[in-house]
């Protein structure tokens, strides 16, 4: 990964949004954001707050949290370490 977040930020890889709930097929006009993902880079913290998260994690977040970017044709959503509500124990 060439993008290194710097402080307290992190960069999620946001999981697929559903195509089909039963035989429904969900158009891409009314298919939800979706509200986890998985940690694909971490800043290194700051001094008044280390940083939990670590590559690998996989995280809920907030419907409206983050900066939406995308590189090499993937999309991943940048956001503060206190956007994340919590991380998914497997």
């Amino acid at each position: 990964m060439n993008i290194k977040p710097l402080a307290d930020r992190v960069l999620v890889l946001p999981a697929p949004a559903e195509e089909k709930i039963g035989g429904i097929i969900i158009p891409d006009t009314a298919k939800e954001k979706p509200l986890h993902g998985t940690v694909v880079a971490t800043g290194k913290g700051t001094k008044d707050e280390e940083m939990v998260l670590k590559e690998g994690d996989d995280v809920l977040y907030g419907k409206y949290s983050g900066t939406e970017l995308e590189y090499e044709g993937t999309k991943y959503l940048m956001m503060r370490q206190s956007d994340v509500l919590a991380v998914i124990e497997k």
